[in-house]
C-alpha cells in the first residue's frame, strides 16, 4: 500500500513538473512566434523610393501581417505628411531643419544611407566635364547654348525637380553654391526622378540632375572640375554633391513598434551591405566624413 502511495505521489509530482515545463515552453514559443501586424505609410523622396520599395517588399515577405504603402512626392511632402501624422515614415534628402515651415521638433531623424547626386545630360550634347561656375551659369540662365561651354551648337534645355524636392535642394546648395538666382524659371519641372531621367534621355540639349541610383546609359553624368561622380569620391567629400537619406518618424507616431522594427531592418548589416550597395547608395558606415544640417563638415 505504501509503495502504491509513493508511486502515485511520484506520478503526481512528475505530471505537475511536466505541466510546468510545457507551460514555460509554450510561453517562450508564443513570445518567439509573435508576428508583427499593421500598416505603415511611407512618403517623400523619389531618390529614396527605389530603395524603400525594395526594402518594404522583403520586409513584408518576412512579415505577412504587415502592409507598407510607399509613395513619392518629394522630401517636402514626406516631411509635411510625417509632421501632420498622415504618414508614418517621411523620406527626405535633406535635414528637416533645412525645410521652411517644418517643425523639426516633432520629428525623429533616422539616417538610412547616403546618396550622391550628379548633373546629367543628353548623351549627345558634346560635353563630359563642366567647371562649377559653368554649371552655375547654365542653371541661372547666363549660358544658353552648349557651344558656350565647348559642346555642340545646340540650345540648352533645363530639366528641374519641383521646389519640394530634396534632390533639387541638395543640388542647389552644393553644386550651385546656393546661388540665389537659381529659380528654375523657363525649365521643365517634374516631381519624379524617373520622369526627369526619361525626359533628359529623350530631349536633345537637355541637362538636369539625378541621384546616382537613377543614372543609367540613357543619360550622361558629367564630371565637375574633373572630379568623377563616384561613391568613393562621395565618402571622402571629394565629390561635394551628396546628401544623407533620412527616414523621419513623428515623435508621437501611432505605429511606433512597427516603425522601429522596419527601421531596425533597414539599418541591419544584411540591408546595408546588400540592398543599399546593390542600388548604388552608400552605407552610413562607409562614410569617412560627416556633415551637419548646415552642410559643414564636423
Amino acid at each position: 500500500m505504501k509503495i502504491k502511495k509513493r508511486i502515485l505521489a511520484s506520478g503526481i509530482i512528475g505530471l505537475a513538473f511536466s505541466s510546468i515545463l510545457v507551460a514555460c515552453s509554450s510561453g517562450a514559443n508564443d513570445e518567439n512566434n509573435k508576428q508583427l501586424t499593421g500598416t505603415l505609410t511611407s512618403v517623400g523622396s523619389t531618390a529614396m523610393q527605389p530603395f524603400v520599395e525594395e526594402a518594404s517588399k522583403s520586409f513584408m515577405a518576412s512579415n505577412p501581417g504587415v502592409q507598407i504603402n510607399v509613395q513619392g512626392g518629394g522630401s517636402g511632402q514626406g516631411l509635411t505628411a510625417t509632421v501632420n501624422d498622415t504618414a508614418d515614415l517621411g523620406n527626405s534628402d535633406i535635414f528637416a531643419e533645412e525645410k521652411e515651415k517644418i517643425d523639426a521638433s516633432k520629428l525623429i531623424d533616422h539616417k538610412a544611407f547616403v546618396v550622391g547626386i550628379a548633373p546629367v545630360v543628353h548623351p549627345q550634347v558634346g560635353v563630359t566635364n563642366l567647371t562649377q561656375q559653368q554649371l552655375i551659369d547654365i542653371f541661372t540662365g547666363k549660358v544658353k547654348n552648349w557651344k558656350e561651354v565647348g559642346g555642340k551648337d545646340q540650345a540648352i534645355v533645363l530639366v528641374n525637380r519641383s521646389e519640394s524636392s530634396g534632390t533639387r535642394a541638395t543640388f542647389a546648395k552644393f553644386a550651385l553654391k546656393d546661388n540665389q538666382e537659381f529659380r528654375g524659371n523657363g525649365a521643365i519641372v517634374e516631381d519624379s526622378s524617373g520622369t526627369v531621367r526619361k525626359i533628359i534621355g529623350q530631349t536633345k540639349g537637355a541637362i538636369g540632375y539625378l541621384a546616382f541610383s537613377y543614372i543609367d546609359n540613357t543619360v550622361k553624368a558629367l564630371t565637375l572640375d574633373g572630379v568623377q561622380p563616384t561613391n568613393e569620391n562621395v565618402t571622402t567629400n571629394k565629390w561635394l554633391v551628396w546628401a544623407y537619406e533620412h527616414i523621419y518618424t513623428n515623435t508621437n507616431g501611432k505605429n511606433k513598434q512597427l516603425e522601429d522594427a522596419f527601421l531596425k531592418y533597414i539599418l541591419s548589416p544584411e540591408i546595408q551591405n546588400g540592398l543599399v550597395k546593390k542600388l548604388n547608395y552608400i552605407p552610413i558606415i562607409d562614410m569617412k566624413v560627416e556633415r551637419d544640417a548646415s552642410g559643414k563638415l564636423k
